[in-house]
C-alpha cells in the first residue's frame, strides 16, 4: 500500500487544491462579494500630466440622484488624513533626504500624471456615481511636462518636486578609481546603452476594494499581495488601532507585484466606508489599470565591461537612470538604487564594479514592483554584455562564461555588492542547459531556417537573482480540529500560484494524512499578520514555517496522547493519524485528542526564520527565426534548466517556471507602456494598444527542467525562491538570440543596437536605415 505522505507529500506532482473552486466558477474574489447597502465608488482623474489644480466644484455633483458622498483631497487635508509615505533610507547625490513630492491619497494643489485620482464620488449605484464624476467641475491651469528621462535630467527642465532637479535619490557602489585603472588597462572594453521599457503587470483581475462597516469594525476585502500592510495603512489614514481594521483577501486574479501594498484608491474607499458607515465598492476598469497602478521597469542604462586578452572580467562599470515616475515609492527606489545592483554581478566572479544609480521623478504613473523587481533589468545588462564581448573578442560565448563563473569552491561566495551566495553550481547547471537545448546541433536547424528564407539565431542566459524580499521570518498557527482535519493559518497569501497545495503538501510530510484533511488557509488579518507574497519568498520563508510548525504541533499531540494513553512519549508510535504503544493494541488518534480538549482542538503558534535569502540560478536557450523582410521574429524553441533546490510540487514549479518565461518572452518581443512625449498622455491604455504575450507565442519546443541537487543552505526545506526566476532568463535569451540571428548573418554591427520589445516594425527599420 503506497502511504499517504508518498502519494501526496512533497516532490509528488499533485493536483492543485484551488483550481476544483476556480474551475466550477465558486471563487470568491473581491467583487463576488455584495454587502447589503453596497454603494460604488468612482474617481475623477487627472487628464493632465501636470497642472495646478485651480478650483473644484462638486456642487451638481453633490446634487445630482442617490449621490452619499463627494470627497476632495483638499477636504482630507482640512480633515488632518496623512499623505502616503515617501521614500525613506535613500538620499540625493548631495546627502539631503530623497526628493519627491508629497502624495496625497486625492490630488492636493496640483495634479503629476495623467489618471492622478483629484475626486472621489459615491453613490447607490456605478452608474450614477459615473453620472455624478462626469459632473466635477475642475479648473485647472496646465504646467509644462517632463515625460522622458531626457527631458526629466536636462537643464531646465519642469521640477515635479520641490527639489531643484528631479533627481529623487542616488546610490554609488564599488571602487571608481580601481574601476577606472582596469579600464584603462584591459585588452577589451565592451559598451552598451540598454533601455528596459516600461511595462504593465496587467492582472486578469483589476484591483478592486470592498469597505464595510460589521459590528463597529471596518472591513476591508480587496485584491491584494500584503493585506497586514493596508491594514496597517487604512489604520493610520482613519486614525484607528490596527484591531479595529479587519483586512481580508479571498481569491487573486495574478498580483505579479503590482498588487504589493496600498495604493491611494484603497484608502480613499476605506475612508469613504468609514466615513459612511456603509460598504462601498471600487472595481477598477481597465483603463485605470493601465493609468494608475504601478508600471514595472523604465530604465535606462550605460553598460561597460572590461576583460583582459584572455576574456577574464575586471572591472563592471553600470550608469543607470531610473523613472519613477511622479511619485516616488519606496518600492521602486529600492528595487532600482539597491536590489538590481545585489545581483548586477550575476554568476560571475567580477573584481570591481562602478554603479552610479539614479533614480528619476517624471510626470508619469510610479513605477514599483514588477515580476523580477530589479534583477531583470540586472540580468539583461550583464548577459548582453557577455554575448557582445564574445562578438568583438572573437572568444566563444559559452567559453566567455565558463572562464568567469563563481566556482563552488568559492561558496559561500561574497560578491561586490556584500551579497552571499550559499550555494551554486553554475558551470553544470549551463552545461545541462546547453545538452537540453540540443545547443551543438543547431547548424542543421540554421541549414534548414535558411532554406524558408529565414535567419535562425541562438541566445543564451546564465544567471542567478535574489528572493526574500529580506523578510525571513514568517508566523504560523495550527490546529488540529475535533473532526481531524488539520488546518494551517499563514501570513503568506495566495494570488495564482498555488501555494496553498504546497504548503498542504508540507503538512502531508509531517502528519501523513491524506490531503483533503489539510486546510490552508491565508488572507485575514484577524487570523495572524505578517508581510505577504513577494519576492518569491511564500514557499521558502511560509513553507519553512508551516513545516515547523506542523512539527511542533504533532510534538504536542504527542505529549497529550502518552497522558491519554498513560505511556511514556517514547514508547508511542505515530501513523496516519493516530498513536500507538508499541507493543500494544492501545491507540488514540489526532481527532480524538482534539475532541478531549477544553476548546475542542490542539493549537499552537510558531514563528520561524530562515538565515538568509535564496539563489536560484539557471540556464536558458532560446532558438529563433528572424524574417529579413518583414523583421518578424518567432521564438521557435525554448529550453531551460532552473536550480530552484528541493522541489515540493514539480507541477506547480513547473508553472511557474514556463509562466514567468513567457511574461520575458512578451517584453522582448512585444510590450511597452508608451506615453506621448509632448502631451504625457497615455498611447497604450487599453489592451486595443498594448500588446501582451498570447499563447501563439508559445514555441511548440519548450522544455523545462529543475535541479535538486544543490539544496539552499538558508532554510530548513532546502528551497529556493522560484515565481521571478522565468522571468529573468527569459528576457536576455531571446534578444541574444536574435542578436545571433544577425552576427551570423554579416550584421553584427546592429547588435549592440537592439533595443526591446523587438516588434517587426522597429527591427525591420533597424535593418534597413541605410
Amino acid at each position: 500500500m503506497v502511504s499517504t505522505t508518498t502519494r501526496f507529500g512533497s516532490g509528488q506532482a499533485v493536483q492543485r487544491l484551488e483550481d476544483e473552486q476556480l474551475l466550477k466558477g465558486a471563487g470568491i474574489y473581491a467583487n463576488d462579494v455584495t454587502p447589503q447597502g453596497q454603494t460604488r465608488l468612482c474617481f475623477v482623474r487627472s487628464s493632465y500630466p501636470h497642472a495646478r489644480i485651480v478650483s473644484i466644484d462638486t456642487s451638481a455633483a453633490q446634487a445630482m440622484p442617490g449621490v452619499r458622498l463627494v470627497v476632495t483631497g483638499q477636504q482630507l487635508v482640512d480633515e488632518g488624513r496623512p499623505a502616503m509615505p515617501g521614500v525613506a533610507n535613500f538620499t540625493r547625490a548631495d546627502g539631503t533626504p530623497a526628493a519627491t513630492p508629497v502624495r496625497h491619497i486625492l490630488a492636493v494643489d496640483r495634479v503629476r500624471y495623467v489618471g492622478e485620482p483629484v475626486v472621489a464620488v459615491v453613490a447607490d449605484t456605478e452608474q450614477q456615481a459615473r453620472d455624478a464624476a462626469e459632473a466635477v467641475q475642475i479648473d485647472f491651469d496646465e504646467l509644462p511636462c517632463a515625460v522622458t528621462l531626457t527631458d526629466a535630467l536636462k537643464p531646465g527642465a519642469p521640477l515635479i518636486s520641490d527639489a531643484p532637479d528631479n533627481r529623487v535619490a542616488e546610490t554609488r557602489y564599488g571602487d571608481r578609481e580601481a574601476a577606472a585603472k582596469a579600464f584603462a588597462s584591459a585588452a577589451h572594453v565592451v559598451e552598451l546603452d540598454i533601455t528596459n521599457q516600461r511595462l504593465a503587470a496587467l492582472t486578469i483581475e483589476p484591483r478592486s476594494v470592498v469597505a464595510s462597516i460589521d459590528a463597529g469594525r471596518l472591513v476591508v476585502r480587496m485584491s491584494s499581495q500584503m493585506p497586514t500592510a493596508v491594514r496597517g495603512a487604512v489604520a493610520g489614514l482613519l486614525g484607528l488601532n490596527p484591531e479595529q481594521v479587519r483586512v481580508v483577501v479571498g481569491d487573486v486574479g495574478g498580483g505579479f507585484g503590482m498588487k504589493t501594498g496600498p495604493y491611494p484608491e484603497d484608502l480613499v474607499v476605506a475612508y469613504c466606508a468609514h466615513r459612511l458607515q456603509l460598504p462601498v465598492k471600487w472595481i477598477a476598469d481597465r483603463s485605470e489599470d493601465f493609468l494608475s497602478s504601478s508600471h514595472g521597469r523604465d530604465i535606462e542604462s550605460h553598460a561597460s565591461l572590461a576583460l583582459d586578452a584572455s576574456g577574464k572580467i575586471l572591472a563592471l562599470r553600470i550608469e543607470n537612470n531610473a523613472n519613477v515616475g511622479a511619485y516616488a515609492v519606496m518600492t521602486g527606489v529600492a528595487i532600482q538604487l539597491l536590489i538590481g545592483p545585489w545581483v548586477q554581478t550575476s554568476v560571475y566572479d567580477i573584481p570591481l564594479i562602478d554603479f552610479h544609480f539614479t533614480g528619476v521623478l517624471t510626470n508619469t504613473a510610479s513605477t514599483g514592483a514588477y515580476r523580477g523587481a530589479g534583477r531583470p533589468e540586472a540580468i539583461y545588462n550583464i548577459e548582453r554584455l557577455m554575448d557582445e564581448a564574445a562578438r568583438q573578442t572573437g572568444i566563444d560565448r559559452i567559453a566567455l562564461r565558463r572562464r568567469n563563473f563563481v566556482q563552488p569552491s568559492q561558496m559561500p561566495y561574497k560578491n561586490p555588492m556584500g551579497q552571499t551566495y550559499d550555494v551554486g553550481h553554475f558551470e553544470s547547471i549551463m552545461d545541462q542547459g546547453l545538452a537540453l537545448a540540443h545547443w551543438d546541433s543547431f547548424e542543421q536547424r540554421a541549414a534548414a531556417s535558411a532554406q524558408q528564407g529565414l535567419w535562425r539565431g541562438l541566445g543564451v542566459a546564465t544567471f542567478l537573482e535574489w528572493t526574500g524580499g529580506n523578510a525571513l521570518e514568517e508566523n504560523v498557527h495550527v490546529q488540529v480540529l475535533a473532526d481531524g482535519v488539520i488546518e494551517v493559518f499563514t501570513a503568506v497569501n495566495a494570488m495564482g500560484q498555488g501555494i496553498a497545495t504546497s504548503l498542504a503538501q508540507l503538512v502531508v510530510d509531517v502528519f501523513g494524512v491524506p490531503l483533503s484533511q489539510v486546510r490552508v488557509v491565508m488572507g485575514d488579518t484577524d487570523r495572524g499578520n505578517g508581510f505577504g507574497s513577494a519576492g518569491s519568498r511564500s514557499l521558502f520563508t511560509g513553507g519553512s514555517a508551516v513545516s515547523v510548525g506542523a512539527k511542533q504541533a504533532l510534538d504536542k499531540a504527542q505529549e497529550l496522547a502518552a497522558q491519554a494513553l498513560e505511556a511514556a512519549p517514547q514508547d508511542l508510535r505515530y501513523e496516519q493519524g493516530s498513536f500507538h504503544v508499541a507493543g500494544t493494541d492501545l491507540k488514540v488518534s489526532l481527532a480524538e485528542l482534539a475532541s478531549a480538549q477544553p476548546n475542542q482542538r490542539i493549537e499552537l503558534n510558531s514563528t520561524t526564520a530562515a538565515k538568509g535569502p535564496t539563489w536560484p540560478n539557471g540556464c536558458h536557450v532560446c532558438e529563433v527565426e528572424l524574417d529579413p523582410q518583414t523583421g518578424e521574429v518567432q521564438v521557435v524553441a525554448y529550453a531551460s534548466v532552473n536550480d530552484v533546490g528541493r522541489v515540493i510540487n514539480p507541477m506547480i514549479v513547473r508553472g511557474q517556471l514556463d509562466g514567468g518565461a513567457v511574461q520575458g518572452i512578451g517584453q522582448a518581443l512585444l510590450e511597452h507602456v508608451v506615453y506621448d512625449d509632448e502631451t504625457g498622455q497615455l498611447l497604450t491604455g487599453s489592451l486595443m494598444d498594448y500588446a501582451v504575450p498570447h499563447a501563439d507565442i508559445m514555441p511548440t519546443l519548450f522544455v523545462t527542467e529543475m535541479d535538486q541537487s544543490i539544496p539552499c543552505k538558508n532554510n530548513v526545506l532546502g528551497v529556493k525562491g522560484v515565481g521571478e526566476l522565468g522571468t529573468i532568463g527569459a528576457t536576455p535569451a531571446v534578444v541574444n538570440a536574435v542578436a545571433d540571428a544577425l552576427a551570423r548573418h554579416g550584421r553584427a554591427d546592429l547588435a549592440p543596437q537592439l533595443q526591446m520589445p523587438l516588434t517587426p516594425y522597429r527591427l525591420w527599420r533597424l535593418m534597413h536605415a541605410a
